[in-house]
């Protein structure tokens, strides 16, 4: 529910989203000053609901009374002077309060010297109480197990989610990104204003909207040829075919954000077209795992001396999924900046998964490793990596070295255990339905 920051006598109070648990950034990073609350972290956060300066805390409503008496005088001061308006608001965690409940504990409050007038409307300032009762919805208990008070500074930016939602854009398709987690990943990726991000496997362009909403110009590739063009068919139910002005720049125009799109181009990923220079402040993407994508490239194994024509079409193969991350890590240590961030999706099958089959590079410093659980054997990992030296000649190869080689080399078989689990989950159901029919 809650984290804590301090800095000498002032501790900090973040209420945070129940979802996402484990994208969270560490505390400390945020523990300094105010003024990151307002400015820089609550103005991107997606995870955090509101920031307080906590002026009192404790297990019973006594201990609180205590708690709020012994803080400083001088930082109420400010806020509590009798020309000032202000609010106070209750909020409760997995218990719901009557609103005569909530108006006693605002009136039990009565020791505090305020000397403003009350506005419910438009208060220059707002003071909350917390109450928490757990996380079990089955054993809820009478009294709080904790309690806090203190003055709301800002409220991070949950409704972006809603703004942004996949389920009102324009251009979708089958594994467009969700707009929490696309933030999420921007964050996770240091994005700022002016910033060049890079997607390899764009699709439908979520990343590139949740990247430009701060500020960054945004450009990607794709091998799908009918994807990049916004051609075939529609992802949209009772849709057959995509419409004439369905594709990813309209959805950067959908956001008022068509000014920072760069362009988007067929690519095969293991095959870049980039200069060898270091371009790209930042490489957010989310891989093909060929579970509702196929992962594919170009070429065949075939000798082909015929020479291609103008409208030719590739001939494509299956692209291991070993490849995608040895490729995927290969360019991001020559095409990222110095510091820039690496941020991807590594799919795993959580009974085998170690930390070993994190694909790592000499030029990249693995900074945090987060899990979303997607079912009860799978679940996908964002990873995300650090530029902390320029590539020398034999970086390239240092994976084959590697005595971790051989365990992300599993990531190749990811598609055939997701299957067999779904497969072994439908036989567990199905014999449940015939013991229930004998």
């Amino acid at each position: 529910m809650a984290a804590f920051s301090s800095r000498s006598c002032l501790q900090y109070l973040l209420h945070l989203a129940q979802d996402n648990l484990d994208f969270r950034l560490p505390v400390t990073s945020i523990r300094y000053c105010r003024f990151l609350f307002g400015s820089d972290i609550m103005a991107r956060s997606v995870c955090a609901k509101s920031a307080f300066e906590l002026w009192g805390h404790g297990q019973t409503h006594s201990e609180l009374r205590t708690s709020l008496l012994n803080f400083p005088s001088e930082i109420m001061s400010p806020f509590m002077h009798k020309d000032s308006t202000y609010r106070i608001n209750v909020y409760t965690f997995n218990k719901t309060l009557l609103f005569a409940d909530r108006i006693k504990r605002i009136d039990a409050l009565e020791y505090l010297p305020f000397e403003g007038t009350v506005s419910l409307k438009n208060p220059q300032h707002i003071f909350c109480l917390l109450e928490d009762y757990g996380t079990d919805p089955n054993n809820i208990p009478e009294d709080p197990n904790y309690i806090y008070f203190g003055r709301w500074i800002a409220d991070g930016q949950r409704d972006l989610i809603r703004s942004h939602s996949v389920k009102n854009r324009h251009f979708i398709g089958n594994t467009s990104m969700d707009a929490g987690l696309s933030f999420i990943m921007a964050n996770h990726a240091r994005v700022k204003q002016d910033d060049l991000v890079f997607d390899p496997f764009v699709g439908t362009g979520s990343l590139l909207v949740a990247c430009s909403h701060f500020g960054a110009y945004v450009c990607g590739t794709d091998i799908d040829y009918n994807t990049i063009h916004g051609k075939g068919r529609s992802s949209r139910k009772n849709q057959k075919w995509r419409g004439p002005d369905e594709n990813i720049r309209a959805n950067l125009r959908q956001y008022g954000a068509q000014k920072m799109y760069v362009d988007v181009m067929v690519s095969d990923a293991s095959k870049p077209a980039w200069r060898d220079a270091a371009l790209f402040d930042a490489i957010v993407t989310d891989p093909p795992y060929g579970i509702r994508e196929a992962t594919r490239r170009t070429g065949s194994h075939k000798d082909i001396a015929k020479p291609a024509e103008e409208s030719h079409v590739p001939v494509s193969q299956a692209y291991h999924l070993s490849d995608i991350f040895t490729d995927l890590l290969n360019f991001s240590a020559h095409h990222l900046v110095m510091g820039g961030r690496l941020v991807y999706w590594l799919p795993v099958y959580r009974p085998e998964y170690c930390e070993e089959m994190v694909p790592l590079h000499p030029c990249l410093q693995l900074i945090s490793n987060c899990e979303q659980t997607l079912s009860s054997h799978t679940s996908r990992r964002l990873i995300t990596m650090e530029k902390i030296k320029e590539p020398e000649e034999f970086d390239s190869l240092a994976h084959l070295s590697d005595p971790r080689f051989s365990a992300y080399q599993g990531h190749n078989a990811f598609r055939e255990k997701y299957f067999s689990g779904l497969n072994k989950k439908s036989t567990k159901e199905n014999n449940k339905s015939d013991n229930k029919q004998n």
